[in-house]
């Protein structure tokens, strides 16, 4: 749902209006964020019927939570909060969650912020294992950005129900090759996420991040973008991967008409 969060935002769609969309491009299952819902209680229901409804699957549910809490009860809210996402995707019926680390934060060290990011992921893990639900870690961001970092979190939990949500998109910000990145968390991941970027121009203001070495990244339609998505398959195909490609859309075209129509036109041949 993230790749029409323009168009959400503009008042375009809501949550039902979002799975017809999807049903209306022939896909066969959405991706639902917390961030969307205006009453979880009342919707559940709704949605996943009208899902149902739809002939669509649920691939998966994804959380914003983020563990780079310097209050202690700050970091209990976000750890109850990923428990409840873990029900919510019970509820729906979905076994995967997609989670994250945490959010870079002014004086917060690595180390000091990884120490919360594991005692968070641990608790949630545990959560998660005894009721069947994966975690995915997605690579993002400065605690987890790297193929390194994210395969470092994943041994220490030592969890079945941690894992990885690949994102195809996120390495070039964090100065990574996004195909060394694939083959190195391949065997770990239960969730894709199909994103490219491209550089950005001078003159875009939004959705803009700052490469290691100074280059401007954007999102960018499927296909047009710098990430080697061919050979990101050929890798996640030898590693015999066989979940859920999502498109995260994450471009400056209009989503509903042009972007997302055109991402699901590459994506397709590229998994074809």
């Amino acid at each position: 749902m993230y790749s029409c969060v323009r168009a959400v935002q503009n008042g375009q769609l809501d949550l039902m209006g979002f799975v017809d969309y999807a049903a209306a491009q022939g896909v066969g299952g959405v991706e639902l964020l917390d961030i969307f819902w205006t009453d979880a209680e009342r919707e559940i229901p709704k949605v996943k019927q009208r899902i149902a409804d739809a002939g669509l699957k649920l691939a998966v549910y994804s959380i914003g939570n983020n563990f780079i809490q310097p209050d202690a009860k700050a970091r209990q809210q976000e750890l109850a909060d990923l428990r409840r996402g873990v029900d919510i995707a019970r509820e729906l019926g979905v076994d995967i969650v997609r989670v994250f680390s945490g959010s870079e934060r002014a004086g917060v060290s690595q180390e000091q912020g990884m120490v919360w990011i594991l005692e968070g992921l641990l608790a949630g893990a545990a959560y998660a294992e005894a009721r069947g639900v994966t975690l995915a870690l997605e690579n993002h961001g400065r605690f987890a950005g790297r193929s390194d970092q994210v395969r470092g979190i994943i041994e220490q939990v030592n969890s079945s129900a941690l894992r990885v949500n690949l994102d195809t998109g996120n390495f070039l910000p964090v100065g990574q090759n996004p195909v060394e990145a694939a083959e190195d968390l391949a065997d770990l991941a239960s969730l894709v996420h199909l994103k490219d970027m491209r550089l950005a121009q001078g003159d875009e203001a939004s959705h803009v991040f700052t490469a290691p070495d100074g280059q401007m990244l954007t999102g960018s339609v499927i296909g047009d973008g710098l990430v080697d998505l061919a050979a990101i398959r050929v890798v996640m195909d030898g590693a015999g991967y066989a979940g859920w490609w999502s498109l995260e859309y994450e471009g400056a075209e209009e989503p509903l008409a042009v972007g997302v129509p055109q991402s699901l036109a590459a994506a397709r041949k590229l998994l074809a």
